[in-house]
Order: C-alpha cells, then structure tokens, then sequence
C-alpha cells in the first residue's frame, strides 16, 4: 500500500486547538460497520449508543512534564523532551533535543542547582541518549514534574497552560503511571458521571498501561506502507485484564488506539500465565489486512494525514481487508464537511 494513499485535505481551522468547555460536550461520529451509516451525536450520549454488556478496555496511563528547558555551556538555552528510559541505565534516557546539533557537539546542558546532563549517544532516529545527574529529585521524572512542561503535540501551535494539565489527562489517569509523553486522547471526553452510567448499565470496566510515545505523532516516511519502521512502547496488562481479553465469550470495547496496540500486541504474542502481569513493548504495526484478536467497537478521535493511526482505523473499519483506509477517508470528509474538529483535542469517532 502506498503511503500517499494516507493523505487527506484538512482546512487548518479544524485543527482544535483548545478542548471543548467540558469533556462530554465534544461531538460524537458514529460508524455502524453493519448498516455501513454515519450518525451525529455528541459525546454524553455515548452510554445510550452502546450495545449491551462491553467489556470497556481503557488506558490509564499519566502524562508526565516531559519538556524541560536547560542551557548549554555557552549559555544558549537548550529545549529538551524527555521521551524514555534506556535500560539498565540509572537516570539515562532518549530525548529529543532543540537545538540538536549545537547542544550535541557541546555535549552538555543543564540548569544551574537544578540538574546537569551529558550526551551520551547520538541515535539515527535524530534522539539522543542522554544521562542525568540530578542534586535534588530521585529521577528524571521527579525533575520534570516539579520544572518542566507538558510536551503538547506539534500541531497545537501555543504553549501548554494549566488548563492542559488537567484537560490534556484522562480522569482516569494513574497518577502512580507517569509514563507517557502523549495523552491516550479518545479518553479525554470521558467524565466521572459518564463512567458511572456505564457501570450502571451493566458494562464492566478495566484498564491496562501504554506508555505512549512520540511515535504517535511521526508521519509515515517511506513510499510504502508496510516499510515504515513502527515504534516501539511499552505496556502492562494485569492479570484480571489478561483473563478478559482471553474470554472470547465477552464483547470488548477499546477506548483509544493506544488500547488497541497494547491489546492486539498481546493477543498476537500472549504468555501462558494468567496468574502474573504482562509488561512487554508493543512493536505490532496494525495495518490492513489486520484481523483483530481481542477488540468488537472501537472509540477514537480523528488522526494526522499520513500517520500509522490512520492504518490502524482503516483496518478495523473492514478487519482483514485491504480497502478500509479508503472507507476511512470517506468517513473523514464526512467529518471536514460537517465541521467536526481533529486531533487530540477534538472530537471522537465511534466504530460499532
């Protein structure tokens, strides 16, 4: 398949922005994969369009202050995105550097009384292995917490305000998993009073942790498709979350890609142990003609032109085909013309 077959035209102004007033006021496209119809709601009526007892898989991952801002020896200043940890490494990890190339050949940066870092390896993927020494927190996520800034994506073109640290997390998000440096954001619509109408009606709730990486925002770059080197992150499933998604009895419901990754990854590569958590990195690129192993509906916001996430829908819009993209674009200028908003802070598109 070729990339190019990933692009569709989006005025700019539909790139939100901001999030909606409230969570649950954000619009709501519904997809019937049976009938093949388009409906338009909003997001509080979602308990009212489900079907009947979902087995509700949600992410509930926390978004970390992955941006810190330092200065190299010369005093220029230095923007630093903390993306993961390297492995068995203390206080070492991938980051994206601003900018990369003067602050690489200086080989370090830091703040004064606050942290001090050394470059350790310059990777192809344009990161950098960095190791931190740090005089007053435990670890790189305890500085970033108390000096650093969320890391909002590219296309939200203003700095991350307080607003963003409550609305650009999930409220489900475990604050004890600061993990991700992107908000698993088919999520960001839900309210407390929405998940507990859902477990009043009977659908039952669980969670498992994907730490999502900024692999969610790279484009694909190659001419084809299944050439893309897709990214890799690392999730948990718990033992009671293993024993659902193995039930081919019970009716699952994904909230988000990021479950999806986390969820078909398992279910492609599953241990024999249900007595214990899975930790393990997700390095399945889902993509037509994909079957799908542990997901029936799907809940996801509007994706980037020319990104993995739009393979991903595509393949769930048609499970083991190859034209879902194509019915996905179709679905998608459906949305351009009835103004819905993309992105993370948009609206959100439910598969049934």
């Amino acid at each position: 398949m070729l990339t190019k077959e990933l692009e569709f035209k989006l005025p700019n102004e539909l790139v939100a922005q901001t999030p909606s007033r409230r969570r649950d006021q954000s619009r709501l496209l519904v997809f019937s994969r049976s009938s093949q119809s388009i409906t338009h709601h909003h997001f509080h009526e979602l308990p009212n369009l489900l079907p009947p007892n979902l087995s509700i898989l949600r992410n509930d991952v926390s978004v970390f202050k992955a941006r810190i801002l330092g200065k190299r020896p010369s005093g220029a200043p230095v923007e630093c995105l903390m993306l993961k940890p390297v492995y068995p490494f203390e206080n070492t990890w991938r980051c994206l550097l601003k900018p990369g190339a003067k602050t690489a050949k200086a080989r370090k940066f830091g703040l004064k009384d606050e942290y001090s870092a050394e470059i350790i390896r310059c990777l192809p993927s344009g990161e950098y292995v960095v190791h931190f020494e740090l005089p007053n927190d435990s670890d790189p996520v305890s500085l970033a917490q108390r000096i650093g800034s969320l890391p909002l994506p590219p296309y939200i073109r203003r700095p991350a305000t307080k607003v963003d640290e409550k609305r650009y997390q999930t409220v489900y998000a475990n604050q004890a998993k600061l993990s991700a440096v992107a908000s698993p954001t088919a999520g960001l619509h839900f309210t407390p009073e929405i998940l507990n109408r859902l477990l009043g009606q009977g659908h039952s709730i669980y969670d498992l942790t994907l730490s999502v990486g900024l692999g969610t925002f790279r484009p694909v770059e190659t001419e084809h498709i299944e050439d893309h080197p897709m990214h890799a992150e690392k999730y948990f499933i718990s033992p009671e979350t293993k024993l659902i998604l193995r039930n081919s009895q019970k009716t699952k419901f994904a909230i988000g890609t990021t479950c999806v990754r986390a969820i078909e990854d398992y279910m492609n590569n599953q241990d024999s142990e249900n007595s214990q958590s899975s930790e393990v990195e997700a390095k399945l690129f889902i993509r037509p003609p994909h079957k799908f192993l542990g997901v029936d509906h799907l809940l996801t916001n509007f994706h980037l032109p020319g990104s993995t996430l739009m393979c991903l829908v595509g393949a769930f819009l048609i499970p083991g085909e190859n034209h879902g993209v194509s019915l996905l674009k179709e679905i998608y200028h459906v949305a351009v013309s009835k103004k819905y908003r993309f992105f993370s802070y948009g609206d959100a598109m439910l598969i049934i």
